[in-house]
């Protein structure tokens, strides 16, 4: 059965969540949105293609950071209204320098840092 990204359940603004985690440990790096054409984009070239809320434009990871993503395997769940982009990570995920983007746990009731920024 051939997968066409317009089949998926948008939001109203047009955008489904990316979650992309790390195609070698599991690592969960980051969410994202992506909009039809940055699914069909990211399986065409194999570099994971967001759409930026901000900037209102297409946005891949790593473009002007140099920590790309490159799409190991791009997986639908069940509902069709979520995506996990398992991928190769190029240095830091995190536009914080952080390798993932979740590097706060709340324990106890307080916010914790378990990641410190890469040096």
């Amino acid at each position: 059965m051939s997968f066409d990204p317009n089949n998926l359940t948008y939001n109203s603004a047009g955008l489904i969540p990316c979650i992309a985690q790390d195609a070698t440990n599991g690592d969960v790096l980051m969410m994202a949105w992506m909009n039809a054409e940055a699914v069909a984009k990211t399986l065409e070239t194999g570099k994971v293609t967001y759409w930026s809320r901000s900037r209102q434009s297409f946005w891949i990871k790593g473009e002007s950071s140099g920590n790309v993503q490159e799409l190991v395997d791009l997986r639908v769940d069940c509902d069709q209204d979520c995506l996990l982009a398992l991928v190769n990570q190029t240095g830091p995920a995190c536009h914080t320098n952080r390798r993932s983007c979740f590097y706060t746990a709340v324990r106890g009731g307080e916010e914790t840092e378990i990641l410190a920024p890469l040096k």
